[in-house]
């Protein structure tokens, strides 16, 4: 059996890194996402597991892979990952932060504005019935100039959103646990506030948070009332920030404008009524699906598994 085992192929710069430092690796090619039993069978003598966010190592998969030293995840978020029984069993479970971060914020800009503006809703239309011709209240959308735009999580993604929101003239307000240094709130022409105030007051609310027991279900119902009739919503964080069922009710009682998905509570299962709307975005968790994210991503996991076989110090390591 081989020393590495990849439960879904990498973008061939991660293998060839892999195959230049002479490394055995064995690497999952089935059209499908990996089954726990596949992957039970093929960790049972690996001692670096490659694996994306799509694939669950949990206790059981640990279990099953004695000679276990490293879990590479593909993906800035682990939380596919037991990392707590990892590190019982002396196991380091690394991610790949950062990279992805202009790539997905990119995405968040574009959800912005295709929401905010129609798109996609315009799309549909043109490549089914078209329509009659230019008319001055046909398909109004909202500019962006002079919204308000609220991050929740103002990390490096949030970060990199707001630089790019600021160009479209939006006012930016954000909360998370702690505030940043009034340096770096200049630069970002950010204003900190409370959570319940950035609900009440943003007109386009994006997501940026991590998956916490705290961040869980973050917008209710509740949180949907206090929000602005005429808001829109994006997440391209994680889906279980949102309890999708409220979701879908807020948007059919118009107690929001619209929302923009990128993620999912039950993922890659989407909440049925949400697919019916049609000021509802939904794209299958690409944020960081470019060529240049996805590469570097590649590089990092294949560079951590070789560090690992030469005695080398590990990077991005989650569970010390």
């Amino acid at each position: 059996m081989s020393q590495i085992y990849l439960s879904a192929k990498l973008p061939e710069l991660g293998t060839k890194l892999l195959k230049n430092a002479a490394l055995d690796y064995t690497v999952y090619t089935g059209n499908q996402l990996i089954t726990k039993e596949e992957l039970i069978k093929n960790v049972a003598n690996c001692e670096v597991l490659i694996c994306p966010l799509s694939t669950l190592v949990d206790r059981e998969v640990i279990d099953a892979a004695p000679k276990l030293k490293l879990i590479a995840n593909f993906g800035a978020g682990f939380n596919n990952i037991d990392t707590a029984y990892a590190k019982e069993k002396h196991i380091y479970v690394t991610n790949t932060p950062k990279v992805s971060t202009n790539a997905t914020a990119e995405l968040t800009a574009g959800l912005i504005i295709a929401l905010s503006r129609r798109i996609v809703e315009g799309d549909r239309l043109m490549h089914g019935q078209g329509f009659d011709g230019w008319a001055p209240l046909f398909f109004l959308g909202h500019e962006l100039k002079d919204k308000t735009l609220g991050i929740i999580g103002m990390g490096q993604i949030g970060q990199a959103l707001a630089q790019m929101m600021t160009a479209f003239g939006m006012k930016i307000i954000y909360n998370q646990r702690q505030q940043l240094t009034p340096e770096l709130e200049k630069k970002l022409q950010a204003t900190f506030c409370s959570q319940t105030e950035l609900i009440q007051q943003a007109d386009i609310l994006s997501l940026h948070a991590p998956l916490t027991t705290e961040t869980h279900h973050l917008l209710t119902s509740e949180t949907f009332e206090q929000m602005k009739d005429n808001a829109f919503l994006i997440n391209a964080a994680r889906g279980p920030l949102i309890d999708e069922a409220a979701l879908l009710q807020a948007l059919k009682n118009r107690q929001i404008a619209g929302a923009a998905l990128d993620v999912y509570e039950f993922e890659p299962e989407v909440v049925a009524g949400l697919k019916t709307l049609d000021n509802v975005i939904l794209t299958p968790h690409i944020g960081n699906a470019s060529v240049e994210a996805r590469n570097d991503m590649a590089a990092i996991v294949a560079k951590n598994a070789i560090a690992f076989f030469e005695k080398q110090p590990i990077h991005y390591i989650v569970n010390q």
